[in-house]
């Protein structure tokens, strides 16, 4: 499904935020609350028709709401039987806007490592299991969604940033959000990248006994980079085709762009290059964030 376009005047204020476990929802909540959305995590679906009279223009409720956006995921116990029937039962009076989340199993799998909260649906066989049966249970309601969000290479505010500008009611004065992703091929190309640079036609530091073990943030690494006429050659090639190519991205309506840099490790070239393009874009008052995916590996 495509995103909400340009013509702001469309927007939905009733918007249900689903999908896979770990893949940014609450991050997601957040960002709708400062849109002026009322939030609510994890409705019971039983409460899905109530709730949704509150949004009805003359509604007799003794509360009304303007816009909201619910969290209705796999916690709720009923939710993947009863989600089709209920969002039917309220379609004819008003039609929620469904937004489904996800993200590759890998980072799945790292984000709840590094929380250390179990996954809803693990059943003791583990979390790669309970994530791939998630995965597949979710396919049904995936299917139905309005707009779907791969959050494997966004940060918290990276994707706020998306939200905001997808939801946001105006676009007036609002600029172009760049991210540069760093990443080595060997550890597989990210998804949904806009624009992919690959340096490694560029000197590897890898190669130097001193520098191997360096991360491309390093001065030393940076050093030995930067002494290669072709690396910055490269640099102020890919920056003048940047600095090109964004202000027609930006005319067209787009407010957010990931720009892949990759080398053979993602640890030395493609981390500098990354550096390097971000700071030049910034002096041009682009909104830049910088991702470095595989340099710790």
């Amino acid at each position: 499904m495509s995103a909400i376009k340009e013509d702001k005047k469309n927007l939905p204020n009733f918007v249900i935020i689903t999908g896979l476990s770990g893949s940014g929802m609450s991050s997601a909540t957040n960002a709708f609350e400062d849109l002026g959305y009322f939030c609510v995590d994890n409705l019971p679906l039983t409460m899905l028709s109530t709730f949704s009279r509150l949004l009805l223009p003359n509604n007799e409720e003794s509360v009304a709401i303007e816009k909201a956006a619910l969290v209705i995921n796999i916690r709720e116990r009923h939710f993947l039987s009863e989600f089709p029937n209920e969002i039917k039962k309220i379609s004819s009076k008003i039609s929620p806007y469904v937004v489904f989340f996800e993200a590759s199993d890998e980072v799945l799998q790292r984000r709840f490592s590094e929380t250390r909260r179990p996954h809803p649906t693990d059943a003791g066989k583990g979390l790669l299991f309970a994530i791939r049966a998630e995965r597949e249970a979710m396919m049904p309601v995936r299917e139905t969604a309005d707009f779907i969000i791969d959050t494997s290479n966004h940060t918290v505010h990276t994707l706020r940033r998306l939200l905001i500008d997808t939801f946001s009611p105006t676009t007036e004065g609002s600029p172009l959000n760049v991210q540069f992703l760093s990443f080595g091929h060997k550890h597989g190309v990210p998804h949904q990248v806009d624009l992919l640079f690959d340096v490694r036609h560029l000197p590897n530091p890898y190669f130097d006994k001193s520098l191997k073990e360096l991360p491309g943030t390093d001065s030393r690494v940076v050093g030995f980079l930067e002494n290669e006429p072709e690396v910055e050659e490269t640099i102020r090639r890919f920056a003048d085709l940047l600095e090109y190519l964004l202000p027609l991205y930006k005319r067209e309506g787009k407010s957010y762009l990931t720009v892949g840099i990759g080398c053979t490790g993602g640890r030395h070239r493609s981390v500098m290059v990354a550096n390097r393009l971000g700071e030049a874009l910034k002096k041009d008052n682009f909104e830049v964030s910088v991702i470095h995916r595989d340099v710790q590996k």
